[in-house]
């Protein structure tokens, strides 16, 4: 169906364009010498327009397009009348689009639809003027509507192609640009038409031929100098698509799956950059006449297509774009067969030669990818197995014996085991098996009980026959491990514990299994409770104005405290629910309850309008949390929810997490960079993600009698307003602290001197009593901060300071979650 309207549409307008033409030729034929000198230099005028197209987007060939010949009509239509005029710009658009595009369906399409536009232009001016419409008003409003009905037509143009291209037009639209360009042209527009005679006769009778020859050559002098302009803007676009794609290609973190669907879909969007295309697909053939295609090999031994394609309306591909796409599908290929290299040798290194098995190296990575990777409830096991006896059949039959038994045992293995489990080689007669997707631990023996009966067949090797002996160690995980290692040593001292009963007394001639005793620690279970069962507890920390002396915001900050061990610190919380998988189900049960809390604060105080939360940078994707983000949000209208991400944990946000959070910020969710001046903080933090606030770390704030610190945070302060972001200082202890910002111009702080962290129902008797009050009496602080000193102290001596991490932990604790975390400030609250 709509392969026939697109066709009929085509019809439609390709017989405009001709009869509109035909009577425009009609017409000139009855004029004057002078007229014939102006419709000549407006159909050069109207080409030079037509050349440049203009994106409703800010990715040029990624969205609709249209052209702005529109704007010699008030020159030409008082001189040559109207239906002249309109046969001039239909003529033009057509002759330039069949430069353009080299086809003259489309080239009649395009004549069609700009002279259907130009005679609803003069329509609307009629109109409007007979309704005594001041005439520069009435022009910009007939030029408004040629814009939008090219608009409306080439979009339902766009939604009838049923092609299946990944990189469709509509999701690059934006409406800012689409606004601005719009309101642009009518302007441009009725400025021209100013030029050309301050009077406006639209349908005067007297020729102003010298008047309106210059303002047409002075149109097509602008048009041909945006164009040579927009030359140069793609060679440079081209120029820089090509670097940045031959280092995205080049980009380590893709390691040897050259092959996956990621390196393909990176593939396409740097060629879509660096040639400007609609959309670029990956195929097994090289396309239609009007794309242009490279052949790439992304598998071996299979040849395919990078094919890119142009709408119908934009401009053709020229040998610039062939070259740039055979250069990145060089680079590509290049990139493979290099990365097929490295995955050789990898290979190669982490395979046991003799066997063919993984080797210990690939066994701990199998190891700790699986357990990092599972799900909280999901078992696994470990088998630690000894081949006993194996030096003396060495001895006794020769190495070249040994080594066959080693390769036939490790074949039976192989074959024993289940598709997902992992069977590894790690020293000279001893094996490991990693058992997946278990269930109990009954399940992890009888599965170990089916390897060492299928292990233990006899071997013929010549004229001998040998019963392989096998020590077995089980060590059974029911829960996602913080440190896998210790499963590998409970397995390794279980199997020694059967060698050693074999020595004291023990079957002598029969393989046996020994299972560990092997558990996760009670914390880990009281921890991964807490957050499904939603037993979190939450303090909440005041944010308040400087200027105004009241609070506007408030911090969510998580608590938990075990029945047995006490209170567990925020941070240990942390890397608990990370080391379990559960990170994002913590994170949304704190947003759940802060917004919630936040809906209360509001009700006894309106005043209350933002709520911040810490989050991990790549918590905001759509795949974790931003679906539920943007959800919690809508359900929440009248309180701005803030995510503060910490300054370390952007360091390495990708283009995707930046795409993200500025949809966040869109849809009026509001991001605050946290611990700015912390260790290893940069200027560069302050421009890798779009953001609302600054928060800056108490540290840059510890001596404000320093001169220095002060002509940082007013430079800060000036860097905020310049960027239109807020700042807040975090860390205020004292009256002192708080009268040195003031007087630095600083306008939101947060600290002990406006409020320790406090439960929901001290936060809510807070407000009932006290109200918005920044500072509440001298005794009143000092009895929470005791408080506030006493649970801290029980935290540390709960639970001992968790495992060494390394710093790309430490940063992402420090990104969800801060023992003394403070946010920021609502779009719908300026601070000032």
């Amino acid at each position: 169906m709509w392969d026939g309207v697109r066709r009929a549409g085509f019809v439609l307008f390709a017989t405009f364009g001709a009869a509109v033409i035909i009577d425009a030729a009609m017409r000139m034929l009855r004029q004057s010498d002078a007229h014939w000198l102006i419709a000549l230099v407006g159909f050069g005028c109207v080409v030079a327009l037509e050349s440049n197209r203009f994106w409703v987007g800010w990715v040029p060939f990624r969205s609709m397009s249209f052209s702005l010949p529109i704007i010699a009509l008030p020159i030409l239509a008082p001189v040559l009348g109207a239906e002249a005029a309109v046969g001039v710009l239909a003529l033009g658009a057509l002759l330039r689009a069949l430069a353009r595009t080299r086809r003259w369906s489309i080239a009649l399409y395009a004549g069609g639809l700009v002279g259907a536009g130009a005679a609803l232009n003069l329509t609307i001016f009629s109109w409007l003027r007979s309704a005594d419409v001041p005439i520069l008003l009435a022009v910009l409003l007939s030029a408004l509507s040629y814009v939008v009905a090219t608009l409306l037509v080439e979009a339902l143009r766009r939604l009838s192609i049923a092609a299946p291209w990944d990189l469709g037009a509509f999701t690059q639209a934006n409406r800012l640009r689409g606004a601005v360009i719009l309101s642009g042209a009518a302007s441009l527009t009725a400025l021209a038409a100013f030029w050309n005679d301050p009077a406006l006769p639209y349908f005067r009778a007297e020729v102003q031929t010298r008047n309106a020859i210059a303002v047409l050559l002075l149109l097509t002098v602008l048009a041909v100098a945006t164009k040579s302009s927009v030359r140069l803007v793609d060679m440079r676009r081209r120029f820089n698509g090509l670097i940045r794609g031959t280092a995205a290609l080049n980009a380590k973190s893709f390691g040897h799956a050259a092959d996956s669907a990621s390196f393909a879909d990176l593939v396409r969007r740097a060629v879509a950059e660096a040639i400007g295309a609609e959309s670029v697909t990956i195929q097994n053939h090289p396309g239609s006449p009007r794309e242009i295609a490279a052949a790439v090999t992304l598998v071996e031994g299979q040849l395919l297509f990078i094919v890119a394609h142009r709408d119908a309306m934009d401009v053709a591909f020229n040998t610039d774009d062939q070259r740039a796409l055979d250069a990145l599908a060089h680079t590509t290929d290049v990139v493979v067969r290099a990365r097929d290299d490295i995955g050789g040798l990898t290979l190669r290194a982490n395979t046991d030669p003799l066997t063919g098995l993984p080797n210990y190296g690939a066994f701990q990575e199998a190891l700790a990818n699986i357990n990092d990777h599972r799900s909280y409830s999901e078992a696994l096991a470990v088998l630690f197995l000894d081949l006993d006896e194996f030096k003396r059949l060495n001895d006794r039959l020769g190495h070249q014996a040994g080594d066959d038994v080693l390769r036939a045992l490790g074949n039976r293995l192989r074959l024993a085991v289940r598709p997902f489990d992992v069977v590894a080689r790690v020293g000279g007669d001893e094996f490991v098996i990693i058992l997946t997707r278990l269930s109990s631990l009954a399940e992890a023996k009888g599965v170990a009980e089916t390897i060492l009966v299928a292990s233990g067949e006899p071997l013929i090797l010549g004229q001998n026959t040998v019963r392989p002996l096998l020590s077995i160690g089980l060590a059974y995980s029911a829960h996602r491990e913080t440190d896998v290692s210790q499963l590998v040593l409970d397995a390794d001292q279980s199997m020694l514990a059967v060698k050693k009963s074999r020595r004291s007394g023990g079957p002598a001639h029969e393989s046996s299994i020994s299972i560990s005793g092997h558990g996760s620690p009670q914390v880990n279970d009281s921890v991964a409770e807490a957050i499904r069962e939603g037993l979190l507890e939450m303090a909440y920390q005041p944010i308040v104005s400087l200027v105004t002396s009241q609070i506007w915001a408030f911090e969510a900050l998580v608590r938990f405290t075990d029945p047995e061990l006490g209170a567990l610190s925020p941070p240990s919380l942390v890397a608990k629910a990370k080391g379990l998988g559960l990170l994002d189900a913590l994170t949304r049960q704190v947003a759940e309850k802060a917004m919630a809390a936040a809906a209360e604060f509001r009700l006894l105080e309106p005043g209350i309008v933002c709520m911040t939360v810490n989050v991990e940078a790549l918590q905001v994707m759509p795949e974790r949390l931003g679906t539920f983000l943007e959800e919690l949000a809508h359900r929440y209208p009248d309180i701005s929810l803030c995510l503060e991400l910490n300054e370390r944990s952007v360091a390495k946000v990708s283009l995707a997490v930046r795409a993200q959070v500025d949809h966040l910020r869109d849809i009026g969710i509001m991001i605050a960079l946290d611990d700015y001046g912390s260790e290893d903080s940069s200027v560069d933090s302050l421009v890798r993600v779009p953001m609302d606030i600054l928060k800056i770390d108490k540290s840059l704030v510890d001596d404000l009698a320093d001169i220095r610190q002060r002509e940082v945070l007013t430079a800060l302060q000036g860097f905020g307003d310049k960027l239109e972001y807020s700042m807040i200082v975090e860390g205020v202890e004292n009256a002192a602290m708080a009268r040195s910002l003031v007087e630095l111009g600083i306008r939101s702080a947060q600290g002990f001197h406006y409020g320790v962290p406090q439960s929901l129902e001290e936060t809510l008797a807070r407000l009932d009593e006290y109200g918005l009050a920044a500072v509440l009496p001298q005794h009143v602080r000092e009895d929470a901060q005791d408080v506030q000193a006493v649970q801290a102290v029980q935290a540390v001596q709960a639970l001992q300071p968790v495992e060494p991490a390394d710093h790309d932990d430490l940063d992402d604790l420090d990104s969800v979650l801060d023992t003394q975390a403070e946010p920021a400030e609502p779009v719908s609250r300026p601070l000032s």
